[in-house]
């Protein structure tokens, strides 16, 4: 819990103790509470263990909600939590955070389907790719487009921010905004800002 207290005084020990009580009661329920993330704030990243999320914002455990995944995506998924936190849980602001030397830029789709096909032993398209919905299969879409590599980080960035702004499920009051995190630098920077080239465009 992020909370910092301070030495309390004499006689007031107790003070000091249910205040800590109620922050770690509110803590627990804070969702069956109605009470907001510390920031309003909801981020969406990629899954790789590089990217230190809070610090590279400056926030703390508790200011946001964060989603994470491979590559940082908009799937349909982020889409139903972003729907979700920002109308019933005051969220106000979403940022999306990518990075360089991202691995879904680390191979072409031939070899990415390839593995997943013989991962799945038959055809991927038929695989369900929702518990909840088993009849949900790729269909007549493209399974390189489901598992959705990465051509060029910045571009993808930028074209995950527009979309969220424009989403119907997500309200207009709700600000979007996104950023690179540079590996090299440990630093973010915005989209289109590009310093290392080598490691923001994908291996061929």
């Amino acid at each position: 819990m992020p909370t910092e207290y301070t030495e309390p005084e004499a006689g007031r020990v107790h003070e000091a103790i249910d205040e800590r009580i109620e922050d770690r009661d509110d803590w627990a329920r804070r969702r069956r509470k109605g009470i907001p993330t510390d920031k309003q704030l909801l981020v969406i990243a990629c899954m790789d263990e590089r990217i230190p999320v809070e610090e590279a914002l400056g926030i703390t455990l508790g200011d946001a909600q964060v989603f994470r995944n491979a590559g940082g995506k908009v799937t349909d998924d982020v889409i139903r939590s972003a729907a979700l936190t920002t109308n019933f849980f005051e969220t106000t602001e979403i940022i999306v955070v990518n990075h360089t030397d991202c691995g879904m830029m680390s191979a072409p789709d031939d070899a990415v389907v390839e593995g997943l096909e013989a991962a799945a032993s038959g055809d991927p398209d038929d695989v369900a790719l929702d518990p909840a919905l088993p009849e949900l299969t790729i269909g007549d879409g493209s399974f390189a487009e489901w598992v959705r590599m990465t051509d060029d980080i910045d571009e993808a960035c930028q074209a995950q921010i527009e979309y969220l702004r424009e989403h119907p499920l997500i309200p207009e009051s709700v600000t979007v905004h996104g950023y690179v995190y540079e590996v090299e630098s440990n630093a973010l920077r915005r989209p289109g800002e590009r310093v290392a080239e080598q490691v923001n465009t994908r291996i061929e």
